[in-house]
């Protein structure tokens, strides 16, 4: 069952535990603007991450406090995605058609 969290300590851990990296993609990532955020799994099967730049922790997390985002993902797998804070709470009060 999938879980939903805002705390930088969790999300980096989950994302290291599974190889998980910071990233940005190419496309939106310019000076100054870290642009789309993401977690990439570079050693994974079937990784589509060559539209990614890797970013460091902090600037991954600036981005996601100031976005107001959220991070859908599985504890135990790699499934993640990541989400607005308000569909998040959606989420937590039952409604699990919410997506974005």
């Amino acid at each position: 069952m999938a879980e939903t969290t805002t705390d930088h300590d969790t999300i980096r851990k989950w994302a290291e535990k599974h190889g998980g990296k910071p990233a940005a993609v190419e496309r939106t990532h310019q000076k100054g603007d870290v642009g789309i955020i993401r977690v990439m799994f570079p050693k994974a099967p079937q990784s589509e991450h060559d539209n990614l730049v890797e970013i460091s922790w902090d600037e991954f997390f600036k981005e996601f406090d100031k976005r107001k985002l959220a991070l859908l993902y599985e504890p135990d797998g790699m499934f993640s995605k990541i989400v607005g804070r308000d569909t998040a709470e959606k989420r937590e009060h039952g409604d699990h058609k919410a997506a974005r």
